[in-house]
Formats: C-alpha cells, sequence, structure tokens
C-alpha cells in the first residue's frame, strides 16, 4: 500500500479493457543508439551535479556491465495495456545520459522486460540472465517474480512497487515508498478528518475494485481512516468486469450520508460513478480520487461533474506538474521529453520513473569504473534525504521500511487539477506529521533469507 495507485487500478482494468495509448515499439534503447545532438549534454539534473557524464572505462567488473555498456532491464505492462510511460521515460533518461557521456563513460542501454500483465516470472527470469539491474519501471503482478529476482541477486530501483510481496523486498531500492509496515495515507487522511473537513468523519466510505490485491489496500485504508477517528458507514467492492449502471453504487452511497469517500480503482470508473452521483444530486464533503486520477483526462471525462464535486488526490510528495515552471527539476523532465521524446506525455509515474533512475545512475557514478551490484546497492542506501534532485520531497532511502515524511495533496478544479490548502510547511509539502504503522496482519515483502540467500552473496 504505498503511492502507486495507478498500477493498482491497472490491475483492476487490465482484467476489462486495454487502454488507450500508444505502444512501445522499441525492446532496447540507448547504447550506441544515435542522437540529434550536435555536442554533449550537461550531465546535471537539477539539484544533482554530474549524474551522467563522460570517462574511460575498462573491463567488465559484473553481469550487464561491459566496458562500453551498462545493461539493465525496465519492467512494464505496455504489450496489455498500451500505455508507455516507462518505456518513454527510460528512452528519454538514457539518451540524455548517454549524450551527457554516460556513467563515466559507458552507455546506459535499456530493454524492455513487458510482463504483459501475466508474464512477470518470464521476464523476470530472462532478466537474471541478462541485465544488471533492473530499474524505473514497475507491473501490476510484480510479487509473482520476488523470489527469481533474489535468488539471482538482482537489484531494483523501481519506479513503483504494488504487491505486498514486493514492497519493501530485499535488494529494492524504492524512491517513492513510503515503509511496507507504514500506511503512507495517514496523514493526508489526518488532514482531511481533522483539519479540512471535520465534520465528514462521522460517515465515511471506500468503494474498490473487488480483487486480492484491492481488497488488501481497501482494509489498510480502512484501518488507516479509524485510526484517525473516521466511521466507515460504507465499504462496498465492485466487480472488475465492469459495472453497466452506477446508480445502485451511487444511490448506496446517498442512502448512507456518506460525506467522505475514498475510490480504489480506474478513475474511469470514478468519472462514471461521479456522473451518477451528480445526476441523483449528491455531493460528498470530498472524494479522494487517489492519485490515478491526477492527469488532464480525468477532467475530460468528469465534464460538468468536475465543478460539482470535490476531488482530492494525494501525491505523496512528488511536486505537481501543473506547477513545473516553478520548481527546476520539474521542469527539466518536461524540456527532455520535448527534446527526446516529444509527442509523449509527462505523468506521475514518469516523474517517479525519473527519480529511479537518477538514484541508480548517481550510484553507479559514484563506484567509479568498478560497478559492481554490491557497491550500487550499497550507494543507493547512503541515500538519507532523497529528493531526486528536487522532483520530490526528502525521502530516506537508507532502510526499507522508513515511512514518508511529507505529502501533498491536489485539488480538482474546472480548469485542472491545482494544490489544495493543506497547509504546506516545507515549500510545497507538508512535512513532520506522525507516521502511522498498521497494526493487522496484511502480509510481508519477500526477503533474501525465503530464498535461501543472504546480502553477503551480493557482489
Amino acid at each position: 500500500m504505498r503511492p502507486q495507485t495507478p498500477l493498482v487500478a491497472l490491475v483492476v482494468v487490465a482484467l476489462v479493457v486495454v487502454g488507450c495509448g500508444r505502444s512501445g515499439s522499441n525492446n532496447e534503447v540507448g547504447g550506441d543508439v544515435a542522437t540529434s545532438a550536435t555536442q554533449a549534454a550537461s550531465g546535471d539534473f537539477g539539484s544533482l551535479q554530474g549524474v551522467c557524464g563522460p570517462g574511460t572505462p575498462t573491463g567488465s567488473p559484473a553481469q550487464g556491465v561491459t566496458a562500453q555498456n551498462i545493461n539493465v532491464g525496465v519492467f512494464t505492462d505496455v504489450g496489455f495495456t498500451k500505455n508507455p510511460e516507462f518505456v518513454d521515460a527510460a528512452k528519454v533518461f538514457t539518451s540524455w545520459c548517454n549524450d551527457a557521456g554516460g556513467i563515466n563513460g559507458r552507455k546506459l542501454v535499456a530493454t524492455t522486460r513487458d510482463s504483459r500483465i501475466f508474464q512477470v516470472q518470464q521476464r523476470m527470469l530472462e532478466s537474471c540472465d541478462e541485465d544488471f539491474a533492473i530499474v524505473g519501471g514497475g507491473a501490476a503482478f510484480d510479487g509473482t517474480g520476488v523470489e527469481d529476482r533474489l535468488s539471482c541477486l538482482l537489484p531494483a530501483f523501481p519506479a513503483q512497487a504494488v504487491e505486498v510481496a514486493n514492497i519493501g523486498s530485499d535488494l529494492q531500492v524504492e524512491t517513492s515508498g513510503g515503509g511496507h509496515s507504514y500506511n503512507p495515507y495517514v496523514p493526508y487522511q489526518r488532514w482531511l478528518l481533522t483539519e479540512a473537513y471535520p465534520d465528514s468523519a462521522s460517515s465515511v466510505g471506500i468503494i474498490a475494485g473487488d480483487l486480492p490485491l484491492t481488497k488488501t489496500i481497501a482494509a489498510e485504508l480502512a484501518e488507516g481512516l479509524s485510526a484517525t477517528g473516521a466511521t466507515i458507514t460504507y465499504n462496498d467492492l465492485y466487480p472488475p468486469v465492469g459495472v453497466s449502471d452506477w446508480t445502485p453504487y451511487a444511490q448506496a452511497i446517498k442512502n448512507k450520508r456518506v460525506r467522505g469517500l475514498v475510490f480504489l480503482g480506474d478513475y474511469r470508473d470514478l468519472a462514471k460513478l461521479e456522473q451518477v452521483l451528480t445526476t441523483i444530486d449528491y455531493k460528498p464533503d470530498w472524494i479522494d480520487a487517489n492519485s490515478n486520477a491526477y492527469s488532464p483526462a480525468f477532467l475530460e471525462l468528469l465534464g460538468t461533474s468536475a465543478a460539482a464535486q470535490n476531488n482530492l488526490a494525494d501525491l505523496g510528495g512528488t511536486y505537481p506538474l501543473e506547477r513545473a515552471s516553478a520548481n527546476p527539476a520539474t521542469q527539466q523532465v518536461l524540456d527532455l521529453f520535448a527534446k527526446y521524446e516529444p509527442t509523449a506525455k509527462v505523468t506521475l509515474p514518469v516523474l517517479r520513473a525519473f527519480s529511479a533512475w537518477l538514484v541508480f545512475a548517481e550510484s553507479a557514478a559514484s563506484c567509479s569504473d568498478t560497478v559492481t551490484r554490491r557497491c550500487v546497492y550499497d550507494a543507493a542506501r547512503t541515500q538519507t534525504a532523497w529528493t531526486g534532485g528536487g522532483l520530490t520531497a526528502p525521502i530516506d532511502l537508507s532502510g526499507a521500511d522508513t515511512p514518508l515524511a511529507c505529502f501533498n495533496v491536489e485539488q480538482l478544479t474546472p480548469s485542472g487539477w491545482q494544490p489544495a490548502a493543506f497547509q504546506p510547511n516545507d515549500g510545497a509539502y507538508r512535512c513532520g506529521d506522525a507516521p502511522y504503522r498498521l497494526t493487522s496482519d496484511y502480509g510481508r515483502p519477500t526477503t533474501l533469507a525465503d530464498v535461501g540467500k543472504s546480502l553477503s552473496d551480493l557482489t
């Protein structure tokens, strides 16, 4: 249960339809692929200096590393969803980094590991045979490949982790994490229920897709809401095969007098539900649309309901895209996409992917010529206030179970998403609210010990 709701929603919608978007056609990007650059690009990113740059590398110190290249895998479900966010991010990042000279002279080569929803284990075995690490991606059923990844001692730097078995698993550095034993949304929920809309605490509802993963996350959300003082008066599931008429759900929400509604699923379904709520003249005090809805597409689908309903979303400490001009790191991502992949969309998952790529690249660069898995992994774990050069609020990467320290809330207006009045105290973020550790057992992440390994085996 982390800020990974785009992939959580994908689990729901994947069983129904193939999403819209451009298909990723290149399996491998980077390396000796020519670019249009006429001179070396700067290897600086945001506040990070010299992330990428030239050098004179020698030898092959680890699998996937040669004197010329560093080969990494990028997990994605693009073959099913047709959503190329992680593929696009890999192309843009590696193109920029390689134009700047690579990792001390070694070019980054990113191979797309397209799991097509249900082929995670197959792609993981391929990655085990060929890649130095996994970087900047994610897959809806990522938990099915963790044991294989740990068995082959393959480090991971994902954009997002989804399933319980993978969140906080060993040899994995999560730049958009939050600690597997914590509910990262409680500070946001606490703001909703005790400051912004205190009267709503008397009647809060949850609706989620009827799948094991989403039901687990809904249970974690319910625990956090209850701990914050909410009374759960409505808790329902909807079939992942689709809902032909949202009227019964909307009517039930109205009958229960739900004042705060948490939706866990695809934003297209939420738009349909909200249209019905508007039609029957019912408006909760707030709707937690989750970060999956943080896109212009949600506004377009809502139509007139955009003004009729109050949608909010917690971005988990990622700087908002609509304010990019005020934040050099976010603006740099937009500029790099305009240069290297101008038809691609920059989204919240893209920003998280960039942060993952950056911590991998900076860690690898710190290893100089001897780029080994142990060196890169250990270097990443030294980051105690990682921001991706300014893409996010500070995140402590030194351990696998560290709670997020900051959050930031967006509110949907008729003109688009904008920061809500959530009283930020550290720039664009609100930091320092007490974290909440989950008390019930929702499973645990996979460890090296589970596959008969230890950290001492990593070289």
